[in-house]
Protein backbone atom coordinates (compact mmCIF):
# COMPACT_ATOMS: atom_id res chain seq x y z
CA UNK A 1 0.00 0.00 0.00
CA UNK A 2 1.15 3.73 -0.89
CA UNK A 3 1.76 6.36 1.86
CA UNK A 4 -1.43 8.18 -0.31
CA UNK A 5 -3.28 4.97 -0.31
CA UNK A 6 -2.56 4.78 3.41
CA UNK A 7 -3.88 8.38 4.25
CA UNK A 8 -6.77 8.28 2.32
CA UNK A 9 -8.01 4.90 3.78
CA UNK A 10 -6.97 6.44 7.72
CA UNK A 11 -9.29 8.81 9.40
CA UNK A 12 -9.83 10.03 13.32
CA UNK A 13 -11.81 7.41 14.99
CA UNK A 14 -14.40 8.41 17.54
CA UNK A 15 -14.75 4.77 18.93
CA UNK A 16 -12.52 2.34 19.38
CA UNK A 17 -13.62 -1.33 19.62
CA UNK A 18 -11.01 -1.81 22.39
CA UNK A 19 -8.96 -4.77 20.67
CA UNK A 20 -5.53 -4.77 21.32
CA UNK A 21 -2.63 -3.87 18.63
CA UNK A 22 0.20 -6.24 17.57
CA UNK A 23 3.29 -4.65 20.11
CA UNK A 24 5.53 -5.19 16.61
CA UNK A 25 3.24 -2.50 14.71
CA UNK A 26 3.25 -0.46 17.69
CA UNK A 27 7.52 -0.74 17.61
CA UNK A 28 7.48 0.56 14.39
CA UNK A 29 5.12 3.55 14.84
CA UNK A 30 7.31 4.75 17.82
CA UNK A 31 10.50 4.20 15.54
CA UNK A 32 9.38 6.28 12.78
CA UNK A 33 8.60 9.13 15.18
CA UNK A 34 12.18 8.72 16.57
CA UNK A 35 13.66 8.77 12.99
CA UNK A 36 11.33 11.87 12.44
CA UNK A 37 13.07 15.14 11.22
CA UNK A 38 13.66 17.79 13.47
CA UNK A 39 14.97 21.23 14.00
CA UNK A 40 19.96 20.66 14.50
CA UNK A 41 18.56 17.22 15.13
CA UNK A 42 18.01 18.06 19.19
CA UNK A 43 14.86 15.89 19.20
CA UNK A 44 13.05 18.05 22.16
CA UNK A 45 10.81 16.26 22.98
CA UNK A 46 9.68 12.64 24.53
CA UNK A 47 7.23 9.89 22.93
CA UNK A 48 5.00 8.34 26.45
CA UNK A 49 3.41 5.05 25.82
CA UNK A 50 0.39 4.48 27.98
CA UNK A 51 -0.87 0.68 28.23
CA UNK A 52 -1.90 0.53 32.11
CA UNK A 53 -6.05 0.98 31.97
CA UNK A 54 -6.60 2.40 35.44
CA UNK A 55 -3.86 5.33 34.38
CA UNK A 56 -6.17 5.78 30.74
CA UNK A 57 -9.28 5.98 32.82
CA UNK A 58 -7.55 8.87 35.10
CA UNK A 59 -6.77 10.73 31.73
CA UNK A 60 -10.11 10.32 30.59
CA UNK A 61 -12.10 13.15 31.98
CA UNK A 62 -8.91 15.29 31.22
CA UNK A 63 -9.68 14.44 27.84
CA UNK A 64 -13.21 15.94 28.01
CA UNK A 65 -14.34 12.03 27.80
CA UNK A 66 -13.20 10.88 24.68
CA UNK A 67 -13.72 7.40 24.65
CA UNK A 68 -10.61 6.55 22.47
CA UNK A 69 -8.78 7.41 25.82
CA UNK A 70 -9.81 4.70 27.47
CA UNK A 71 -11.13 2.12 24.18
CA UNK A 72 -7.27 2.26 22.72
CA UNK A 73 -4.62 -0.38 23.14
CA UNK A 74 -2.04 1.71 23.69
CA UNK A 75 -1.99 5.58 24.39
CA UNK A 76 1.13 8.05 23.19
CA UNK A 77 1.42 11.07 24.73
CA UNK A 78 3.71 13.65 23.16
CA UNK A 79 5.95 16.00 25.31
CA UNK A 80 8.06 18.93 24.08
CA UNK A 81 10.80 20.24 26.71
CA UNK A 82 9.93 23.21 28.52
CA UNK A 83 13.18 24.71 27.31
CA UNK A 84 16.44 24.18 25.81
CA UNK A 85 19.56 24.46 27.68
CA UNK A 86 23.63 24.22 27.23
CA UNK A 87 24.08 20.62 28.46
CA UNK A 88 20.82 19.57 26.63
CA UNK A 89 22.29 20.63 23.73
CA UNK A 90 26.13 19.37 24.39
CA UNK A 91 24.34 15.87 25.32
CA UNK A 92 22.99 15.91 21.78
CA UNK A 93 26.14 16.79 19.94
CA UNK A 94 28.40 14.95 22.32
CA UNK A 95 26.49 11.49 20.98
CA UNK A 96 26.07 12.10 17.45
CA UNK A 97 30.07 12.80 17.30
CA UNK A 98 30.66 10.02 19.50
CA UNK A 99 28.33 7.37 17.47
CA UNK A 100 29.76 8.80 14.22
CA UNK A 101 33.49 7.76 15.50
CA UNK A 102 34.22 12.11 15.60
CA UNK A 103 36.59 13.66 17.83
CA UNK A 104 33.86 15.65 19.96
CA UNK A 105 35.19 19.19 19.36
CA UNK A 106 34.12 18.40 15.47
CA UNK A 107 30.86 20.29 15.76
CA UNK A 108 32.13 23.20 18.70
CA UNK A 109 31.79 26.23 15.72
CA UNK A 110 27.79 25.00 14.77
CA UNK A 111 27.12 24.44 18.52
CA UNK A 112 28.24 27.48 19.68
CA UNK A 113 26.41 29.34 16.76
CA UNK A 114 23.14 26.94 17.59
CA UNK A 115 23.53 27.75 21.41
CA UNK A 116 23.87 32.02 20.45
CA UNK A 117 20.90 32.07 19.16
CA UNK A 118 18.62 29.10 21.23
CA UNK A 119 19.91 30.29 24.49
CA UNK A 120 18.93 33.65 23.66
CA UNK A 121 14.96 33.06 23.32
CA UNK A 122 12.72 32.76 26.14
CA UNK A 123 11.48 30.08 27.62
CA UNK A 124 8.65 30.50 26.31
CA UNK A 125 9.37 31.03 22.78
CA UNK A 126 11.67 28.00 22.77
CA UNK A 127 8.93 25.27 24.50
CA UNK A 128 6.57 26.70 21.60
CA UNK A 129 9.99 25.71 19.19
CA UNK A 130 10.43 22.20 20.49
CA UNK A 131 6.32 22.06 20.40
CA UNK A 132 6.56 22.41 16.44
CA UNK A 133 9.70 19.67 16.17
CA UNK A 134 7.15 16.81 18.22
CA UNK A 135 4.20 18.09 15.99
CA UNK A 136 6.89 16.87 12.66
CA UNK A 137 7.32 13.79 14.50
CA UNK A 138 3.26 13.19 15.56
CA UNK A 139 3.19 13.52 11.80
CA UNK A 140 5.35 10.62 11.07
CA UNK A 141 3.73 8.39 13.92
CA UNK A 142 1.01 8.59 12.11
CA UNK A 143 1.60 8.09 8.34
CA UNK A 144 3.67 5.25 9.83
CA UNK A 145 0.27 3.77 12.03
CA UNK A 146 -1.75 4.20 8.88
CA UNK A 147 1.15 2.66 6.72
CA UNK A 148 0.23 -0.42 9.39
CA UNK A 149 -2.97 0.12 9.20
CA UNK A 150 -3.31 0.56 12.53
CA UNK A 151 -6.30 3.21 13.56
CA UNK A 152 -5.66 6.11 15.82
CA UNK A 153 -7.25 9.44 16.70
CA UNK A 154 -4.83 12.48 16.54
CA UNK A 155 -6.20 14.51 19.61
CA UNK A 156 -4.71 18.23 20.94
CA UNK A 157 -8.53 18.24 22.90
CA UNK A 158 -7.10 18.05 26.82
CA UNK A 159 -6.21 19.96 29.61
CA UNK A 160 -2.31 20.11 29.23
CA UNK A 161 -1.28 21.25 32.56
CA UNK A 162 -3.58 18.23 34.23
CA UNK A 163 -2.00 15.78 32.47
CA UNK A 164 1.21 16.94 33.31
CA UNK A 165 0.84 16.73 36.70
CA UNK A 166 -1.00 13.32 36.85
CA UNK A 167 2.48 12.09 34.56
CA UNK A 168 4.94 13.67 36.53
CA UNK A 169 6.06 16.08 33.72
CA UNK A 170 7.20 19.02 35.12
CA UNK A 171 9.64 17.02 37.17
CA UNK A 172 11.12 16.08 34.19
CA UNK A 173 11.17 19.47 32.54
CA UNK A 174 8.34 18.12 29.92
CA UNK A 175 4.88 19.86 28.79
CA UNK A 176 2.34 17.59 27.26
CA UNK A 177 1.53 18.48 23.61
CA UNK A 178 -0.49 16.06 21.52
CA UNK A 179 -2.11 12.54 22.17
CA UNK A 180 -2.32 9.59 19.89
CA UNK A 181 -4.69 6.94 20.70
CA UNK A 182 -3.71 3.88 18.39
CA UNK A 183 -6.15 0.74 18.80
CA UNK A 184 -8.75 -0.38 16.14
CA UNK A 185 -12.24 1.21 14.88
CA UNK A 186 -15.62 0.19 15.66
CA UNK A 187 -16.88 0.36 12.27
CA UNK A 188 -20.70 -0.62 13.41
CA UNK A 189 -20.73 2.22 16.11
CA UNK A 190 -18.19 4.62 14.78
CA UNK A 191 -20.00 6.98 12.90
CA UNK A 192 -18.08 8.28 10.92
CA UNK A 193 -16.10 5.31 9.68
CA UNK A 194 -17.91 5.20 6.50
CA UNK A 195 -17.98 8.53 5.37
CA UNK A 196 -16.06 10.03 2.18
CA UNK A 197 -13.23 11.78 2.75
CA UNK A 198 -12.99 15.36 2.19
CA UNK A 199 -10.43 17.76 1.70
CA UNK A 200 -9.82 20.69 0.28
CA UNK A 201 -9.08 19.98 -3.61
CA UNK A 202 -5.60 20.94 -4.85
CA UNK A 203 -6.50 23.68 -7.13
CA UNK A 204 -7.08 25.31 -4.44
CA UNK A 205 -4.54 23.86 -1.81
CA UNK A 206 -1.68 24.17 -4.02
CA UNK A 207 -0.10 27.81 -4.72
CA UNK A 208 2.20 27.86 -7.20
CA UNK A 209 4.42 30.08 -8.76
CA UNK A 210 6.29 29.62 -11.95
Amino acid sequence: MSLIDALNWRYAVKKMNGQPVEQDKVDQIIKAAQLAPTSSGLQPFKVIVITNQELKEQILPIAYNQSQVVAASHLLVFAAQENYTEEGIDEVFDRMNTERGLPLDTTDAYKAQLKGMVLSRSAEENFHHAAKQAYLAFGVAIAQAALLKVDHTPMEGFDASKLDELLGLNEKHLKSVTLLPLGNRDENGDWLANLKKVRTPLNEFVIAYK
